[in-house]
């Protein structure tokens, strides 16, 4: 690994490119907050890929693509005369201190549950009215079922154990359940969404990510179905054209292979 001198050369190399890339590239002169904005988007979300993927090489690569980014937005901030990369740096390593009194202050902790409690009491110290505001508006609706439930956990609003929370899956799937019986969609929909909301609060006491969980699920259900269309195109079958019971018998196939 790196000594802190070598990062520090690094990251001021980056800065320098960052500084001729403005002057001299008509791409990178033309960009504003607002035409990056999804590009960084779709850069966290190749991040979280290569996370799942469990991919070193291409961890590095997209985390190097979100720095780029970060340090795009602190140069056009810079040139706004609004703020730059040190400012930045600054602003966080602030925001570290204050909310680590256990490790810059005097106080103690004795485990993670206390660390995240006081984390959020310092939250509503610097003014936020509601534990909740640090929840952003635009997050998958799945992330943010997770991030409000752990929001309130840091607070005490929480269960006591998995097993309460399993009974509310099984009240929330029986409401569900006779909501469907009877036909009405709007009242489906919300015991729906009660379903899912209990359901991702078992996983988060049995320390499981449903984001994480559900997307894995999803690449597994790529790869079969893949799989399948494959070896039905090799034998010249088309699944158009297949009955149900034909197509069950290689996707469990897929599923061995």
């Amino acid at each position: 690994m790196h000594s802190k001198e070598e990062k520090l050369a690094a990251f001021s190399r980056l800065l320098d490119i960052m500084d001729d890339l403005r002057t001299g590239c008509p791409w990178d002169r033309k960009q504003t907050n607002e035409s990056l904005r999804h590009l960084t988007i779709e850069e966290v979300y190749e991040l979280a890929d290569a996370i799942l993927e469990n991919d070193p090489e291409e961890i590095k690569k997209e985390l190097g693509d979100l720095l780029l980014h970060i340090v795009f937005y602190s140069k056009l901030g810079e040139e706004k005369n609004q703020f730059d990369i040190a400012d930045v740096a600054t602003a966080i390593s602030e925001k570290l201190i204050y909310r680590h009194p256990h490790i810059y202050g005097n106080v103690k902790v004795k485990d993670e549950k206390e660390v995240k409690e006081n984390w959020e009491k310092l939250k509503l110290k610097e003014g936020k009215k509601s534990v909740l505001e640090g929840v952003p508006k635009s997050l998958p609706a799945l992330v943010k079922a997770i991030r409000l439930q752990e929001k309130a956990k840091g607070v005490g609003f929480d269960w006591d154990n998995k097993e309460q929370v399993w009974e509310k899956v099984q009240e929330e799937m029986e409401e569900f359940r006779e909501e469907a019986e009877k036909g009405n969609k709007e009242k489906m929909e919300e015991e729906f969404g009660d379903l899912l909301f209990s359901l991702i609060n078992y996983a988060r006491f049995l320390n499981i990510n449903p984001e994480s969980a559900l997307e894995k699920t999803n690449k597994k259900f790529i790869k079969r179905f893949q799989w399948l269309e494959e070896k039905t195109r090799k034998e010249g079958k088309d699944l158009k054209d297949m009955e149900l019971d034909e197509m069950e018998k290689y996707w469990q196939q897929s599923k061995k292979s």
